[in-house]
């Protein structure tokens, strides 16, 4: 099967510690559509920040690489590694 790319917005908030926890993720079809809502997230009462992404792979196989950061707003964790 041939690779997919996933679009997502994906907000964050904060934990009782202050420490930057990633909520729901929202999937996309197209990366403009991922941004817009990201940035619609970041704006949202409780929400710190919120990031657009995309990630490619073959989801029958399991084999995805890593995620690539489109457009990030607000207060976002450097260590996305998690994506």
């Amino acid at each position: 099967m041939a690779d997919i790319t996933y679009y997502v917005a994906l907000p964050f908030l904060q934990d009782d510690d202050g420490t930057g926890i990633a909520g729901a993720a929202e999937e996309f079809q197209t990366p403009s559509s991922a941004v817009r809502r990201a940035e619609i997230l970041s704006r949202i009462a409780g929400h710190v920040g919120a990031l657009a992404f995309s990630r490619s792979g073959d989801p029958l196989a399991g084999e995805f690489k890593d995620a690539v950061v489109l457009r990030s707003f607000g207060d976002v964790p450097s260590d996305l590694s998690g994506l």
